[in-house]
Protein backbone atom coordinates (compact mmCIF):
# COMPACT_ATOMS: atom_id res chain seq x y z
CA UNK A 1 0.00 0.00 0.00
CA UNK A 2 1.39 3.34 -1.02
CA UNK A 3 1.97 5.94 1.92
CA UNK A 4 -0.16 8.43 0.44
CA UNK A 5 -3.11 5.61 0.26
CA UNK A 6 -2.64 4.51 3.98
CA UNK A 7 -2.61 8.49 4.93
CA UNK A 8 -6.10 8.75 3.24
CA UNK A 9 -7.64 5.21 4.94
CA UNK A 10 -6.07 6.77 8.13
CA UNK A 11 -7.58 9.96 8.05
CA UNK A 12 -10.85 8.29 7.20
CA UNK A 13 -11.03 6.56 10.05
CA UNK A 14 -9.95 9.49 12.42
CA UNK A 15 -13.32 11.18 10.94
CA UNK A 16 -15.37 8.11 11.64
CA UNK A 17 -14.32 8.09 15.15
CA UNK A 18 -14.48 12.06 15.35
CA UNK A 19 -17.96 11.72 14.35
CA UNK A 20 -19.13 8.20 16.55
CA UNK A 21 -17.75 10.58 19.51
CA UNK A 22 -19.82 13.61 18.31
CA UNK A 23 -22.72 10.90 18.29
CA UNK A 24 -22.22 9.41 21.75
CA UNK A 25 -21.45 12.61 23.36
CA UNK A 26 -23.97 14.94 22.23
CA UNK A 27 -26.69 12.19 21.30
CA UNK A 28 -26.43 9.25 23.32
CA UNK A 29 -24.97 10.26 26.72
CA UNK A 30 -27.83 12.57 26.47
CA UNK A 31 -30.64 10.58 25.65
CA UNK A 32 -29.77 7.77 27.99
CA UNK A 33 -29.23 10.11 30.88
CA UNK A 34 -32.66 11.71 30.46
CA UNK A 35 -34.05 8.14 30.05
CA UNK A 36 -32.56 7.34 33.44
CA UNK A 37 -33.36 10.08 35.25
CA UNK A 38 -37.39 9.38 33.69
CA UNK A 39 -36.61 6.03 35.52
CA UNK A 40 -35.40 7.04 38.54
CA UNK A 41 -36.62 10.25 39.39
CA UNK A 42 -34.99 10.13 42.91
CA UNK A 43 -31.75 10.39 40.86
CA UNK A 44 -32.19 13.38 39.00
CA UNK A 45 -29.35 15.36 40.02
CA UNK A 46 -26.74 14.29 39.01
CA UNK A 47 -27.95 14.29 35.78
CA UNK A 48 -25.82 17.71 35.08
CA UNK A 49 -22.24 16.97 36.58
CA UNK A 50 -21.60 13.45 34.73
CA UNK A 51 -23.03 15.00 31.80
CA UNK A 52 -20.67 17.92 32.27
CA UNK A 53 -17.67 15.30 33.14
CA UNK A 54 -18.18 13.25 30.48
CA UNK A 55 -17.89 15.80 28.37
CA UNK A 56 -14.91 17.46 29.78
CA UNK A 57 -13.36 13.74 29.12
CA UNK A 58 -13.57 13.92 25.89
CA UNK A 59 -11.59 16.89 24.97
CA UNK A 60 -8.44 14.77 25.29
CA UNK A 61 -10.09 11.98 23.23
CA UNK A 62 -10.31 14.94 20.77
CA UNK A 63 -7.16 15.90 21.20
CA UNK A 64 -5.74 12.88 20.50
CA UNK A 65 -7.37 12.98 16.99
CA UNK A 66 -6.35 15.80 16.13
CA UNK A 67 -2.41 14.25 17.13
CA UNK A 68 -3.50 11.27 15.03
CA UNK A 69 -4.44 13.81 11.97
CA UNK A 70 -1.12 15.30 11.83
CA UNK A 71 0.66 11.92 12.11
CA UNK A 72 -1.59 10.55 9.28
CA UNK A 73 -0.42 13.81 7.18
CA UNK A 74 3.30 12.67 7.62
CA UNK A 75 2.77 9.40 6.42
CA UNK A 76 1.38 10.84 3.96
CA UNK A 77 4.40 12.72 2.74
CA UNK A 78 6.53 9.70 3.61
CA UNK A 79 7.99 11.39 7.26
CA UNK A 80 6.64 8.08 8.85
CA UNK A 81 10.03 7.65 10.76
CA UNK A 82 10.62 11.33 12.54
CA UNK A 83 10.84 12.91 15.35
CA UNK A 84 8.01 15.12 14.73
CA UNK A 85 5.81 11.84 15.09
CA UNK A 86 7.42 11.04 17.75
CA UNK A 87 7.18 14.19 19.71
CA UNK A 88 3.12 13.75 18.43
CA UNK A 89 2.87 10.13 19.61
CA UNK A 90 4.30 11.25 22.87
CA UNK A 91 1.60 13.66 23.31
CA UNK A 92 -1.14 10.80 22.92
CA UNK A 93 0.66 9.15 25.56
CA UNK A 94 0.90 11.85 27.74
CA UNK A 95 -3.27 12.93 26.92
CA UNK A 96 -4.25 9.00 27.45
CA UNK A 97 -2.58 9.15 30.96
CA UNK A 98 -4.00 12.55 32.11
CA UNK A 99 -7.95 11.47 30.64
CA UNK A 100 -7.14 7.96 32.60
CA UNK A 101 -6.85 9.90 35.91
CA UNK A 102 -9.01 12.12 35.48
CA UNK A 103 -11.55 10.12 34.98
CA UNK A 104 -10.73 7.87 37.77
CA UNK A 105 -10.60 10.85 40.12
CA UNK A 106 -13.77 12.48 38.66
CA UNK A 107 -15.19 8.97 39.48
CA UNK A 108 -14.11 8.63 42.86
CA UNK A 109 -15.49 12.45 43.55
CA UNK A 110 -18.71 11.58 42.50
CA UNK A 111 -19.10 8.77 44.16
CA UNK A 112 -18.13 10.44 47.90
CA UNK A 113 -20.70 13.03 46.94
CA UNK A 114 -23.05 10.90 46.36
CA UNK A 115 -23.75 11.09 42.92
CA UNK A 116 -22.63 8.27 41.81
CA UNK A 117 -23.18 3.94 42.34
CA UNK A 118 -20.16 1.97 43.29
CA UNK A 119 -20.79 -0.68 40.45
CA UNK A 120 -20.48 2.42 38.12
CA UNK A 121 -17.33 3.20 39.67
CA UNK A 122 -15.73 -0.31 39.87
CA UNK A 123 -16.95 -0.35 35.71
CA UNK A 124 -15.29 2.99 35.11
CA UNK A 125 -11.86 1.26 35.74
CA UNK A 126 -12.21 -0.35 32.47
CA UNK A 127 -12.06 2.75 30.72
CA UNK A 128 -8.86 3.46 32.75
CA UNK A 129 -7.73 0.70 32.37
CA UNK A 130 -7.54 0.89 28.18
CA UNK A 131 -6.76 4.65 28.74
CA UNK A 132 -3.71 3.40 30.31
CA UNK A 133 -2.79 1.18 27.77
CA UNK A 134 -3.24 3.42 25.19
CA UNK A 135 -0.91 5.89 26.86
CA UNK A 136 2.11 3.04 27.46
CA UNK A 137 1.33 1.40 23.83
CA UNK A 138 1.50 5.17 22.75
CA UNK A 139 4.65 5.66 24.60
CA UNK A 140 6.35 2.45 23.13
CA UNK A 141 5.33 3.49 19.55
CA UNK A 142 7.20 7.20 20.37
CA UNK A 143 10.23 5.42 21.36
CA UNK A 144 10.54 2.93 18.64
CA UNK A 145 9.49 6.14 16.29
CA UNK A 146 12.26 8.19 17.75
CA UNK A 147 14.99 5.49 17.43
CA UNK A 148 14.18 4.75 13.58
CA UNK A 149 13.93 8.33 12.67
CA UNK A 150 17.50 8.66 14.45
CA UNK A 151 18.61 5.81 12.33
CA UNK A 152 17.16 6.96 9.55
CA UNK A 153 19.12 10.48 10.04
CA UNK A 154 22.04 8.79 10.51
CA UNK A 155 21.77 6.32 7.37
CA UNK A 156 20.74 9.50 5.65
CA UNK A 157 24.24 11.25 6.52
CA UNK A 158 26.16 8.27 5.44
CA UNK A 159 27.33 8.19 2.00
Amino acid sequence: MKQKTLSNWLKCILVGAALCGAVVYFGVLPIFGNELRGFYPESGNPYFPWLIFLWISGVPCYAVLVCGWKIAGNIGADRSFSQSNAKLLQYISVLSAVDAVFFFVGNVLLLFLNMSHPSIALASLLVVFAGAAIAVASAVLSYLVKKAADLQEQNDLTI
